[in-house]
């Protein structure tokens, strides 16, 4: 290969290697994903489910991928292909391996279908050069490898033969190479289309054009990160062209200059390259005469002088001025634009101060302003007023008004960028009026389209919105020039498909942009704030997410402190935007003043750039520049937004390009390091999806993107279908047709056109693979019959060697035994002289037959020349018929396609036609519309002039309202003031309310004196028990009245508390007012910061509070324990005392030792009293300390209640940050909400997909496999029938023939039935695996469902977490501390949550990623589905037929069972009725026995009681209390056990349902073995309705949507509840200081208590008594629970006895069933098994009757089982549901009964529970341990069925296999008589030999005797001639040795023998 070819061709060698071919077929290769290399290469080892085994290639290392991540990889056919559109696996890794593929072998062009990739090689290529042009020129695409040469070829020889527009569209990211492919396509075009035929000759108008790309690099290009010539705004060329195809002209349009970086640049980054050729070109009079000085001297130069390594600014100023030279551009508008070039970087350097006293800014150096005006022609003290002090128009007169130092720098950079911009613009302008000037007219056009790709930042801006919605409307213009282009291709071949406009697909994306109204676009949004003078870039924000917020394409920000604004979804992916000042820049506004001294200039050049100065806006217009920077005020009709100007620009653009015939070139960039040979995968993929290359891919992939021509297909593909084409001449379409018929291919995976063959992707890999299996047979076998022919020849000549030496042997022995011989001498030498007469005439007689023969031959030979001429002849005249027969067909086919594109031209003129002559007459009308439309405009000017005169008085109106305003701003001041006054008054009160606290104080410390009083009259009554019991009881009366004063208290605080609330809120209104007319006020911010710290000392104060509170309530803790306690020893007491009572009067008659252990117990009584006396002197100290506590805490919470009312202004503002905060979070949730209805219907449209993959996946796993194993049982039976066959062979030579003809026929017969066995059980295979398919489909969407409800309980948690979080936050916003803390742990669970989105949006684009690549595989398995459609279908009819003969024996079958199961059914009933009445008697027996036993026992306490207690007459009545409750509890059980009766009953009734219902179910059963035949169909029809489900789940999506939409709406509530709780929670702060004051006043009312108490002794004996008397009576009832909780447990544990058999009969009832579906399976597959060996043994028909005999009753006694386990499955789970419905209703009584028990006795249940939960705790071990022991039974029952159908599998495969084997010894038995009858042929016809030999023998023996006697007579005759006869015969006999071999060695053999 010479040089250039290295770069533009690929080594086929290499692609076609067949060991790549081999290795790739052999180890299934696949691509998995990496995160280093994109996607790597591995061989594909296991499937287990879901993860697939992967080997990767490179390392060798085993890896486990899901099998949704792997993507399909290409045959090795397929390696560097050259158009990706050929690929036959289109998937990302595909496409990413062929580019790399070609990068790295120096290939940078790359066709992939419409567009054209290049990869920039960052180095130069040898194939730009003259020759490669020449190379190029006048080619098709197909004859030469992809370059950007063959593009503009094909544009320009396209534009010559059709007279169509043409356009070249280069895009691509920065430092693609868009700009150096541009340059190449006007070089080729410059070259290829110029009048000049050599270079020396190039007329001026190419070189011009040649030229004017450095002008414009020049002044449009700069460095960047990423390139070093980026071209900083984008172009659109257009090349004219005359007639001839010779350039006349050339124009050039630009869009979206980067203006702002003549003024700024991010770092290592330049300016445009002007600049720096300017300061290091220019010579000295030149930088004189422009003001010239360092780099560093210039404020714009941010980064000062940056190089570019390998580029010279020197030369390249003298090239550009050069450049300007040839372009004609004169001198003085060349130094007029350097000038403009200068004085941006000199208004650079203008400085600004800020004034001391005022904001106004100042001027102190004007150096650089007078430079200014030098350079521009302006007056400098005009310059610098209409910068500081500009003039603005006010009504009619104008106003000077001073700006702030930010207002004018902000003017200066304006206009910088505005002169810049206008020069950039002059000097396009001029090129144009450069290249246009020729005077021929252009009949047509190339357009060379060079503007920036789609670029997705973190943050994006105005700039990349307009880049990305131009790169929108580039991509929608390829998808719909795609869609017309297949249309043509398919007409063109006559294919039938569906069209699809893939246009419309980005249609939403562009209306999002750019739509007008209802609802209005972003544009349109932006241009309607430009009018509003209050508007901003948030409210534009807000504006935007109002009006687009539900839009599809349109998201809000995630995060609580998201960067972005906003989100668009654009084909490429989701971009995030930033809307900071898009305001100003889609305004642009500048200082009006300046551009009128501009265009006043005394420079020509600087006035013509602002000649246009009435249509800019002004500055003066803008209100509040840097408080509102992107709100401004203008005139109607006086500007046009940037946004509206570029719409409409692109709008022209695409209306040019939509004329034009576009041709697509797509630039990549492979590294960021700018390093050849080195390509970023990662990088490159992202550049594919942004440029459309893989969108382009998907639409390839919707049609039929693989197309081969007729003879590549038949050639390629024959050998697949070899008897498919007959012998003889066919034509290609005729032997497509054919070969696909044979092939069997679904119709919907091809079309046949005209000259092609069009493939859905996938097919022809398919078709790849199946020709290297069939090469590699074909190959194997061919090797085999090699190896056979050599051994069969090496043992063939083994043999005749083995003969040969016998022969030898034998006759060496007969020459030894006979060569002394003395008559066998005599023999050899007569022999010879036998025949010496007879020989001659021989000879003569032989000579006259070969001269016969001889002419013969020659007649013969003769005729066969003849013959063979004749055949030559007719050959070739036969060759010359095909020929003209191929041409005639060709020549016909061209003009069939000529005439079909002629008339469709004709057509297409005749329409053109009609819209031209439609459009004259529409522009006539027109002109007569414009005409009185042009005088309504007039009238409309007038009219508006007048209206702008009326507006200029509403004007002066406006300011007398704002002087009227400002007296009423000064009235407002003065109310505040008075307010402030009444403020005053209001704390005024506040200290009289602290006086009155204080007298409060005064009564505590008297209170407590009168306390210290009764201290020391308690003393005296210390051995008193009953003392304390009194003073409980005034405690308690003293408690209700201190209860009550702090009510009143409560009440006049909450009335002072309201009144200060509402002037509050008074004050609040005012100020808010006047927060709203003051916030450009500085004052603000100082109020602020004093806020701020005022708050961090209310917070510290709250924090003091908090803490003395939780003191004080750990005191009043420690007092209600102390009391308690007492309480506790106080009860204890009571009760020995009642004990030690009873006993005293129990034993009145006792011993003296009784007595004294009563002396005893009162001595204990006494130390207990005194132990009382000494805990009570304890408590009454505390209580002590309390009180001075509380009277320090009261002194502490009334100084921080001032503190508290100070703070509450800071309070009210903390409130408005936490709203702003709250809407904030509103905004959030709502993103959200969005963010997760997406996510969902991602997740179920990638599930479904998922879960249809998996299911085609698993079908074609399991074809596989069988087949595998039929292939291997086939060649075990092969191998064993070719060794019988050469068995047979070795045994007879005669009966090779029979043996032949019998092994032919059988073979013959092998192959029908393994065809029909084969085809049979791939039948039967697709069947089951279409009704597992359909069972694993209804338990992946249960699955799905369940995943469905984890997320929803997900969701729940995560709400009521948030609910959690506002309850959190009501209760501790009564702190302001606490509060901000709430809120902070809210932002961080909020951010979390957020997190997790996030990440679940990424797993949900990882799924998206998946679900692309599962839709380019979905096609492919649709087609799978359609074929195993057809083959059902063929298979029912076979089904059909054997239905019909097994119906008749099924009816039969049918009825026996139903009669069987009736009875069996009936039978089991019968015991389930006795088993559950017999349960219900033995537990109403239980609780009748209980009962029974509680009732003795209560009689037998009751006599106790009587007998042994006479004087206690009294009870006598509480215990018939008691006796009449024990009495309505016994009828209460009484009415339970009724119940119980009743529900036994309805579990009867429920029972005979269920028995009606089991006998539907049969009827069912019935139907469905009827309905058997319909189950196909049922089956089509199921994929129908999963489509219809999908759309329904579509639409169910759509309706969460709007859930979602609610749900927002609801947080929106919520949020404001929330509000309302932090207004509960300041009221609840209030609260607790009320709470304190009680807390004082409940200890005045303990101190009354106290007094109370020695009232309440004598009431305490005299009820100690009665307490005696009331626990005898609980000790009675006490005994009565117990009794009564012992037999709630024992109802308790046979409840849960009976759930825990239930449960397990339930767990049972599941395994039966799981049984019952397997043995349906196996019972389907062995009906499929007797179909396959009923059409196999037709034949016999024996073995058929008795195999169906056998057959038909397996299926009857399965299908009787089934029915019956049916049968017992559904009466199991009604029972079930009633046992369950029974627990339940158990479970509610018990917990009714408890919740009674727990009401009457909660003391003694406390212990009962204990004892309950470690019973409970026994109870679950015990079940844990049975439900072990059941789950091993369980295991080993399943284990044992499996056994049992491994048992019956192995005797069905051996009854097959004796089956077999019987037929084989049949076979055999014929086949040894067939041998038997050959060998008794063979020993009749040795007889015959050996009969044969001895005549043979005797004969020669008498001929010899004969001979003897001649030779005797011989001798005598002819003794004188002895010696001369002897010479003849040696002679002779050496002449004839050889012929005479044989019967020399015939004589002596019998003497050997």
């Amino acid at each position: 290969m010479a040089d250039p070819n290295k770069y533009l061709y690929a080594d086929r060698n290499l692609i076609n290697n067949p060991l790549a071919q081999a290795d790739w077929a052999s180890k299934k290769l696949v691509w998995v994903p990496s995160e280093r290399l994109g996607f790597e290469a591995g061989s594909l080892k296991e499937e287990r489910g879901d993860e697939c085994l992967i080997e990767l290639a490179d390392s060798g290392k085993k890896i486990r991928v899901n099998k949704d991540d792997i993507q399909k990889m290409n045959p090795p056919k397929f390696s560097k292909v050259e158009d990706m559109a050929e690929l036959t696996c289109l998937n990302e890794a595909s496409v990413l391996h062929n580019l790399k593929e070609r990068y790295y072998s120096g290939l940078i062009y790359t066709y992939s279908g419409l567009f054209c990739v290049v990869i920039n090689p960052y180095k130069n290529l040898p194939i730009y050069s003259e020759e490669i042009v020449d190379m190029y020129k006048g080619k098709k695409k197909h004859e030469m490898p992809p370059h950007i040469y063959a593009i503009t070829d094909i544009s320009y020889r396209s534009m010559m033969q059709d007279r169509e527009d043409q356009s070249i569209l280069c895009t691509g990211e920065s430092g693609a190479g868009k700009t150096e492919n541009t340059k190449k396509v006007i070089q080729y075009l410059a070259h290829v289309a110029s009048s000049h035929k050599t270079k020396k000759d190039q007329g001026e108008l190419e070189k011009q054009l040649l030229q004017a790309n450095p002008i414009l690099e020049a002044f449009g290009n700069a460095k960047t990160v990423k390139n070093d010539n980026s071209s900083r705004f984008g172009k659109f060329i257009r090349i004219n062209f005359d007639v001839n195809g010779y350039i006349v002209g050339a124009n050039i349009e630009t869009y979206l200059l980067e203006k702002s970086r003549a003024i700024r640049q991010a770092r290592e980054e330049r300016t445009f390259h002007i600049f720096y050729y300017l300061l290091t070109g220019a010579g000295d009079k030149l930088r004189a005469e422009l003001l010239l000085e360092n780099y560093n001297n210039y404020r714009f130069l941010s980064n000062g002088n940056v190089t570019i390594p390998g580029q010279q600014d020197k030369d390249l100023f003298v090239e550009t001025m050069d450049a300007m030279r040839i372009m004609s551009i004169p001198e003085d508008e060349q130094i007029g634009m350097l000038k403009v070039v200068a004085s941006v970087l000199q208004l650079g350097n203008m400085s600004f101060k800020k004034e001391r006293h005022t904001d106004q800014a100042s001027m102190p150096d004007n150096t650089a302003a007078q430079k200014v005006c030098h350079l521009m022609g302006m007056n400098v003290t005009d310059f610098t007023r209409a910068i500081l002090s500009p003039r603005i128009k006010v009504g009619r007169d104008y106003v000077q008004k001073a700006q702030t130092q930010e207002q004018a720098e902000f003017a200066v950079e304006a206009l910088a960028k505005a002169t810049y911009e206008r020069m950039f613009r002059w000097l396009v302008m001029r090129i144009n009026k450069a290249l246009d000037k020729t005077k021929r007219q252009g009949a047509s056009f190339i357009g060379i389209l060079d503007i920036a790709g789609f670029e997705i930042f973190e943050l994006n801006s105005f700039e990349q919105l307009c880049i990305n919605y131009t790169n929108e409307k580039l991509q929608q213009l390829f998808n719909h020039t795609m869609f017309i282009l297949e249309q043509e291709e398919y007409q063109r071949e006559g294919i039938e498909w569906s069209f699809i406009d893939f246009g419309l697909d980005l249609q939403p994306c562009i209306e999002l942009i750019e739509k007008p109204a209802s609802p209005p676009g972003i544009l349109a949004l932006l241009d309607e704030e430009c009018w509003f003078p209050k508007a901003t870039d948030k409210s534009f924000v807000e504006k935007v997410l109002q009006e687009q917020g539900t839009h599809p394409k349109f998201f809000k920000p995630k995060k609580l402190m998201d960067e972005a604004d906003f989100s668009i979804i654009h084909y490429a992916g989701k971009v995030d935007y930033k809307a900071d000042e898009w305001l100003m820049k889609n305004m642009d506004p500048l200082n009006d003043n300046v551009a009128s001294l501009l265009n006043q200039s005394t420079d020509k050049f600087v006035s013509e750039l602002w000649k246009d100065v009435d249509r800019i806006v002004g500055l003066d217009k803008v209100s509040g520049m840097p408080e509102m920077p992107g709100a401004f005020k203008t005139r109607k009709g006086m500007f046009r937004t940037v946004g509206q100007l570029y719409k409409e620009q692109l709008s022209k653009l695409m209306a040019t390009l939509r004329n034009t015939n576009p041709n697509f070139v797509r630039c990549i960039i492979p590294n960021h390091e700018k390093k050849a040979g080195k390509l970023d995968p990662h990088l490159v993929l992202d550049q594919l999806r942004c440029n459309g290359v893989l969108e382009g891919i998907r639409i390839c992939r919707q049609g039929f993107p693989n197309r081969i021509v007729f003879q590549e297909f038949r050639q390629r593909y024959e050998i697949l279908t070899p008897n498919a084409i007959p012998k003889g001449f066919m034509d290609g379409k005729q032997a497509c047709v054919l070969m696909i018929k044979s092939l069997e291919l679904d119709p919907n995976l091809y079309r046949i056109g005209q000259s092609k063959v069009f493939f859905r992707a996938g097919v022809l890999a398919h078709l790849e693979e199946e020709r290297d299996m069939k090469i590699t047979d074909i190959i194997i076998s061919f090797q085999a019959w090699c190896r056979g022919y050599l051994a069969r020849r090496a043992f063939s000549k083994r043999q005749q060697q083995l003969t040969a030496m016998k022969v030898i042997q034998r006759n060496c022995a007969a020459y030894l035994k006979l060569r002394n011989w003395q008559w066998w001498r005599l023999f050899t030498k007569v022999k010879p002289l036998l025949q010496v007469s007879r020989q001659e005439e021989e000879m003569q007689a032989k000579d006259d037959e070969l001269t016969k023969v001889k002419e013969k031959q020659m007649y013969t030979q003769l005729q066969l020349q003849e013959l063979e001429d004749q055949h030559q002849q007719l050959n070739a005249e036969k060759m010359a018929l095909q020929e003209q027969l191929q041409a005639e067909t060709e020549l016909c086919g061209e003009a069939e396609e000529m005439r079909a594109r002629l008339a469709a031209r004709k057509q297409e003129l005749e329409e053109i036609l009609h819209d031209l002559e439609a459009r004259v007459e529409e522009e006539e009308e027109r002109a007569s519309q414009l005409i009185s439309e042009k005088k309504k405009m007039q009238q409309n000017i007038s009219d508006l002039e007048q209206q702008l005169d009326e507006e200029e008085g509403a004007r002066q109106k406006l300011q007398l309202e704002k002087v009227t305003t400002e007296a009423k701003l000064k009235k407002f001041e003065e109310d505040v003031m008075v307010l402030d006054d009444q403020n005053a008054k209001l704390n005024k009160e506040k200290k009289l309310m602290e006086e009155r606290v204080s007298e409060f104080t005064t009564n505590l410390a008297e209170e407590e004196e009168k306390s210290k009083s009764l201290q020391k009259l308690k003393t005296k009554h210390e051995a008193m028990i009953t003392d304390l019991e009194d003073r409980l009881r005034r405690e308690e009366k003293q408690r209700q009245e201190l209860e009550k004063n702090r009510r009143k208290l409560e009440g006049d605080f909450t009335d002072i508390h309201d009144q200060i609330a509402e002037l509050q809120a008074q004050i609040a209104e005012l100020r808010a007012q006047l927060a709203k007319k003051e916030e450009e006020l500085q004052a603000a911010l100082a109020r602020i910061e004093e806020e701020a710290a005022q708050k961090n000392m209310a917070q510290k104060k709250i924090r003091e509070m908090d803490a003395q509170i939780s003191e004080l309530q750990d005191d009043l803790e420690m007092e209600r324990q102390s009391r308690a306690k007492a309480e506790k020893h106080r009860r204890d007491l009571g009760e020995e005392l009642e004990a030690l009572k009873t006993e005293l009067e129990d034993t009145l008659d006792s011993t003296a030792a009784q007595q004294e252990l009563r002396t005893k117990r009162e001595t204990e009584v006494a130390h207990l009293k005194r132990a009382l006396e000494d805990e009570a002197r304890v408590h009454e100290q505390q209580m002590v300390d309390m009180r001075q506590k509380h009277s320090q805490g009261f002194d502490e919470l009334n100084e921080q209640l001032e503190q508290a009312k100070r703070n509450k202004v800071s309070m009210e503002k903390a409130k408005q940050a936490l709203e702003s905060e709250r809407n904030e979070l509103t905004i959030e949730l709502q993103s959200l909400m969005q963010c997760k209805g997406d996510s969902e219907h991602r997740r179920k449209k990638a599930e479904v997909q998922v879960q249809e993959l998996n299911l085609k996946f698993s079908e074609s796993e399991r074809q596989r496999l069988e087949l595998s194993e039929r292939a291997t049982k086939m060649q075990a039976e092969l191998e064993n029938v070719n060794g019988l066959l050469n068995d047979v062979e070795s045994k007879s030579i005669k009966a090779t023939k029979d043996h032949s003809t019998l092994e032919s026929q059988f073979q013959d017969v092998q192959e029908v039935l393994q065809e029909e066995t084969r085809q049979k059980l791939s039948m039967g295979t697709r069947l089951r695996q279409l009704e597992d398919d359909q069972n694993s489909l209804r338990e992946q969407l249960e699955e799905e469902e369940e995943a469905k409800r984890n997320v929803e309980k997900q969701l729940q948690m995560a709400q009521a977490q948030l609910s959690e979080f506002k309850k959190k936050l009501e209760q501790d916003s009564t702190y302001l501390e606490s509060a901000e803390e709430g809120k902070k742990r809210l932002q961080r669970d909020l951010e979390s949550t957020c997190h997790r989105l996030e990440e679940k949006c990424s797993a949900f684009d990882k799924m998206d990623k998946t679900k692309t690549r599962l839709q380019q595989e979905l096609d492919d398995m649709l087609v799978d589905q359609d074929h195993l459609r057809q083959i059902v279908s063929n298979l029912e009819k076979k089904q059909k037929k054997f239905d019909q003969m097994l119906a008749e024996e099924k009816n039969i079958s049918a009825r026996y069972a139903e009669e069987r199961d009736r009875a069996e059914a009936e039978a089991r009933e019968k015991e389930t009725r006795a088993l559950s009445l017999t349960r219900e008697l033995e537990s109403l027996i239980d609780l009748k026995e209980d009962l029974d036993r509680n009732n003795k026992m209560l009689r037998a306490e009751m006599e106790d009681l009587v007998s042994s207690k006479d004087d206690v007459g009294k009870n006598v009545h509480e215990l018939e209390k008691s006796k009449r409750a024990m009495e309505q509890q016994l009828e209460e059980m009484k009415t339970q056990l009724e119940e119980l009766e009743d529900e036994l009953q309805a579990t009867e009734d429920a029972k005979l349902r269920l028995e009606v219902n089991m006998q539907a179910m049969k009827a069912q059963y019935e139907r469905d073995l009827a309905g058997r035949d319909e189950m196909g169909e049922e089956k089509k029809r199921s994929l129908i309705k999963q489509v219809r489900e999908m759309e329904m789940e579509l639409e169910d999506e759509r309706k969460q949507r709007s859930a979602a939409v609610a749900s927002r709406k609801k947080l929106e509530l919520d949020l404001k509840e929330l509000e309302a709780g932090i207004d509960m929670a300041n009221k609840n702060r209030e609260e607790a200081l009320k709470h304190l004051k009680k807390l004082q006043a409940q200890m005045k009312e303990l101190i009354r208590e106290l007094d109370d108490t020695r009232l309440s002794k004598d009431d305490i004996l005299a009820q100690s008594k009665e307490t005696e008397k009331k626990l005898k009576s609980m000790e009675a009832d006490m005994l009565q629970m117990h009794e009564e909780l012992a037999a709630a447990e024992r109802v308790k544990r046979q409840t849960q006895q009976e759930r825990d058999e239930l449960q397990d009969e339930i767990n049972n009832q599941a395994a039966k069933n799981a049984q019952v579906i397997e043995e349906r399976r196996r019972l389907e597959a062995r009906i499929a098994q007797l179909e396959e060996e009923v059409e196999e043994e037709q034949c016999n028909t024996e073995l058929i009757n008795d195999r169906l005999k056998k057959a038909m009753l397996q299926t009857e006694q399965m299908t009787v089982e089934l029915a019956a386990e049916r049968s017992s499955s559904q009466r199991v789970e009604g029972a079930r549901s009633q046992l369950e419905r029974q627990n339940k209703d158990l479970k509610l009584k018990l917990q009714e009964f408890e919740g009674t028990m727990k009401s009457k006795y909660k003391a003694n249940i406390t212990t009962l529970e204990a004892k309950i939960a470690q019973l409970e705790e026994q109870l679950d071990f015990e079940t844990r341990e049975r439900q072990s022991a059941s789950k091993l039974v369980r295991r080993t029952e399943k284990k044992l069925k499996e056994v049992v159908l491994q048992v019956e599998d192995e005797r069905r495969n051996t009854e097959q296999c004796k089956d077999q084997a019987d037929k084989l010894n049949s076979r055999m038995k014929q086949l040894k008589r067939q041998l038997e009858e050959a060998e008794e042929e063979a020993q009749r016809a040795n007889a015959n030999r050996r009969k044969l030999q001895r005549e043979l023998e005797d004969a020669t023996e008498s001929a010899d005797s004969m001979n003897r006697e001649v030779t005797s007579l011989k001798s005598k005759l002819r003794r004188v001639d002895i010696p001369f006869t002897m010479r003849r015969i040696v002679t002779r006999t050496g002449v004839e040795s050889d012929d005479e071999a044989e019967p020399k060695s015939e004589t002596p053999e019998p003497k050997p023998e």
